[in-house]
């Protein structure tokens, strides 16, 4: 088959872009703060140490930035909390999770997302034990497209970066994965397939067209 599965979080996983966008719009109402109408589809897929201040200018002071990211996951959290488990994973994510497992392969999570936002997620939706390794905002210091994600998430799982194949929605990470040399599946919940034609291994609307075989054959 192959090595391992690397995987994004937001709109590969779950369906959280909702509660993203408007725990942004309750923080800047709460700190009086400008947003653009459009500011998450320019935000999306970024970091928060990005998005504060290169994406919305909010601040450059660390501090600030620190202390408004972490406010901005406190909202996250508690709008998560409050929503259905059935209305959160995405077509398909949690049955290949459980056909990896299954078969062996192991998975790991690779994503710009607080620890705090992904383990909350996990335990609403019972599959903590189909990960082997979990590589977050807290544990990288570059963002995508940079690979630093995917190639930790390579190392935690003991598998060799040309062995992995990692699953996004946005063109960051799946430059990312290519820059780590790392197959890749688009899945079009956030970006049409224009974005990703000449750079994803493959191309999918959802989890729910990929079977192992589909994926193993993406090396030959």
């Amino acid at each position: 088959m192959f090595g391992a599965a690397l995987f994004d979080w937001d709109g590969v996983v779950v369906d959280s872009s909702a509660a993203h966008k408007e725990s942004w719009e309750i923080l800047a109402r709460e700190e009086g703060l400008p947003l653009e109408a459009d500011h998450f589809a320019k935000s999306f897929g970024r970091t928060n140490k990005v998005i504060i201040p290169e994406v919305y200018r909010w601040t450059n002071v660390p501090s600030e930035i620190a202390r408004i990211g972490d406010r901005k996951e406190v909202l996250y959290r508690e709008i998560i909390s409050s929503m259905p488990a059935e209305k959160l994973a995405l077509p398909g994510a949690v049955e290949l999770l459980h056909a990896l497992k299954a078969a062996g392969i192991p998975a790991a999570v690779g994503s710009s997302t607080a620890r705090d936002n992904i383990t909350l997620i996990l335990g609403k939706l019972g599959i903590a034990d189909c990960f082997g390794g979990m590589i977050t905002a807290e544990n990288v210091s570059r963002g995508k497209p940079d690979p630093e994600v995917f190639l930790k998430g390579a190392e935690v799982l003991g598998v060799a970066p040309a062995d992995c194949v990692v699953f996004e929605d946005a063109v960051y990470g799946v430059e990312a994965a290519m820059a780590g040399g790392m197959k890749s599946v688009a899945v079009l919940t956030t970006h049409s397939r224009e974005c990703f034609v000449g750079k994803a291994s493959l191309i999918v609307d959802r989890l729910t067209e990929i079977t192992l075989p589909k994926l193993a054959a993406l090396w030959h």
